[in-house]
């Protein structure tokens, strides 16, 4: 396989953070997940021959967590590329410091920009609902961050937050938490795109085709089965101060060649 001359030179990728990067919720056949990093990686390593790449990523991480045990673990890696996503989640806790949130995200930026050849940020997508409009300010705080970090760290961002596409409820989840495959899918697009490969969804921004809105029965049964199967659950786990992560590993720990699907 010959590389091609137009691609930009990288030749590894190390994913960091949550369950955004963990790749839920594209679900696989085989009950495992695959999600935007995993679709990236699958791309770059069509292009370059031996191709490596590593996956840190664990659901319902805060971004203390982050910086604990992922940050270290990918500088070490000294990657051509590192993705870093992370703080949304301490933006949805009922009680969030702001402050502590950014300075924890400024640590893991500082320690990891000089490790890698690239280091790509995110102004992560935004669910059109309550749920968004709530904890807007807190997001467009850890953006405005994200922004800056990138500016005074040689990172680039990708701009998920500000595509319209991303926004439509029918790319996420019964959850409303996580992209579904097709989300997952434009985010890689994204990505793809900022670190200057050729483009292979130039629509990737464009919003689907406008549908009537489902009537009352449908929402009452959605908003039903969303409670029972999720938002109790997320309390639960809330109030009792576990993660969803807990005791779960890292998505693919070791940076090594990859041979999966794109």
């Amino acid at each position: 396989m010959q590389t091609n001359p137009a691609s930009p030179p990288y030749s590894s990728l190390v994913a960091v953070g949550d369950s955004f990067t963990e790749g839920m919720s594209d679900l696989l056949p085989d009950g495992s997940y695959r999600g935007w990093a995993d679709v990236l990686a699958g791309r770059m390593a069509a292009r370059t021959p031996g191709f490596r790449y590593a996956n840190l990523a664990v659901r319902g991480k805060l971004i203390g967590q982050i910086v604990d045990e992922q940050v270290d673990v990918a500088a070490a890696m000294n990657a051509d590329v590192i993705t870093l996503v992370g703080g949304l989640n301490d933006t949805l806790r009922p009680k969030c410091d702001m402050g502590r949130v950014k300075g924890l995200l400024t640590e893991a930026v500082e320690r990891l920009a000089p490790s890698c050849g690239q280091l790509v940020l995110m102004r992560s997508p935004g669910r059109q609902g309550p749920v968004l409009e709530r904890f807007r300010p807190r997001m467009e705080e850890l953006f405005s961050c994200v922004d800056e970090l990138a500016a005074k760290n040689g990172a680039v961002v990708v701009d998920l937050y500000g595509a319209a596409s991303l926004a439509d409820p029918r790319m996420w989840d019964v959850d409303r938490l996580h992209l579904t495959a097709d989300g997952h899918r434009r985010v890689a697009e994204a990505v793809w795109q900022t670190l200057g490969y050729e483009p292979e969804d130039t629509e990737w921004r464009v919003p689907m085709p406008a549908a009537p809105p489902p009537g009352w029965a449908t929402r009452l049964v959605a908003d039903a089965r969303f409670a029972r199967q999720h938002l109790l659950p997320w309390i639960g786990r809330r109030l009792t101060g576990r993660s969803s992560g807990d005791g779960r590993p890292a998505k693919r720990p070791e940076l090594l060649p990859y041979e999966g699907r794109a």
